[in-house]
């Protein structure tokens, strides 16, 4: 072993490893290993604190976008906001009154699609999880699953058009509308329960067999406990998204103005998201209405996160007692 190569530095020492290795003594090659240790590890960190800092970075971005859209609702929408505008109908081609039909047609629009989603996303995704046999006909499946969530809203509107109103003759009604957000809704309702089914460890179906339980008594009383939150989770994705679209229900529910709430499940119905549309485009006073079209953003947007806080309390209770 020549004197140039003990004098190598640890830079050298990544480059020429294998021959300096072969040719040291033995105490050497202790020591080169744990200096080229050390210096694995101080990149590690520094790719660590790189990564850690984008992630805060887009972190704090998103963070503050969304508290300059609040702000910017806030600012122009709170002065509309009064009693009268939440509990009145719309009046004098909607530039006066509120919007309680909107308020009402949303809330069961949301609740109607999730009431239907929900129990037919959840059979759905225990057959795929827990029965459904390995294969190409499975992977097909979801991959069909997969695709359907990033299909745009606008396609479940037509489709919901010529199925539901026309096909079925439900017309423009409530009905037409929740079948068509829920079947919107489906694929991530299935996506997120079959990845909670998942997550919960084998051990505790194979506690409950042993202990003589059959496959579906396990899965009820062992694996759907278990996995609950995870099925919220997508719960309330799904009714985010059902409440926030306007494209599904401006072809199958919504109406540019009725001042009577639905009696009926064949009714139309006015809704928060096709009313800012219409105030914002199609209406005859659309800079008279600016400050309608700000202050009923805004309790859409107070709509649809009061929903999800009722959903997220009871997971985070849930959570709790499975702990």
């Amino acid at each position: 072993m020549g004197k140039n190569d003990m004098d190598i530095t640890k830079d050298q020492y990544v480059e020429e490893k294998p021959r300096v290795l072969k040719s040291a003594p033995k105490h050497r090659k202790i020591s080169l290993i744990q200096e080229a240790f050390e210096i694995r590890h101080r990149r590690r960190k520094l790719i660590e604190r790189l990564l850690f800092t984008c992630f805060r970075g887009a972190a704090v971005l998103n963070g503050l976008a969304l508290a300059v859209i609040v702000f910017f609702m806030l600012k122009n929408g709170i002065s509309a906001v009064t009693w009268e505008f939440l509990t009145d109908v719309p009046r004098d081609a909607m530039t006066r009154g509120g919007i309680l039909p909107c308020i009402v047609g949303t809330i069961l629009l949301g609740l109607g699609a999730i009431i239907i989603a929900l129990p037919v996303g959840v059979a759905s995704a225990i057959y795929l999880s827990e029965y459904a046999k390995q294969g190409p006909v499975l992977r097909a499946i979801r991959l069909g699953i997969n695709n359907l969530a990033g299909v745009p809203s606008v396609i479940f509107g037509l489709f919901g058009l010529a199925f539901f109103v026309t096909w079925l003759k439900m017309g423009v009604s409530l009905a037409a509308g929740c079948l068509t957000l829920a079947a919107m809704s489906l694929p991530v309702i299935i996506g997120s329960t079959e990845e909670a089914l998942k997550s919960v460890p084998d051990t505790y179906r194979e506690a409950s067999l042993g202990l003589g339980a059959t496959k579906w008594q396990t899965i009820c009383r062992v694996v759907l406990p278990a996995s609950l939150p995870g099925i919220l989770t997508g719960a309330i994705l799904g009714l985010s998204r059902a409440a926030g679209e306007t494209a599904p229900i401006m072809f199958t529910a919504a109406v540019f103005y009725t001042p009577d709430l639905p009696e009926s499940i064949f009714d139309e119905i006015m809704a928060l998201p096709y009313h800012i549309y219409v105030l914002a485009t199609a209406g005859t006073h659309i800079e008279e209405t600016r400050h309608l079209q700000y202050g009923t953003a805004l309790v859409l947007i107070a709509l649809v996160l009061g929903m999800n806080m009722v959903a997220i309390l009871w997971r985070s209770r849930l959570r709790r007692k499975l702990k």
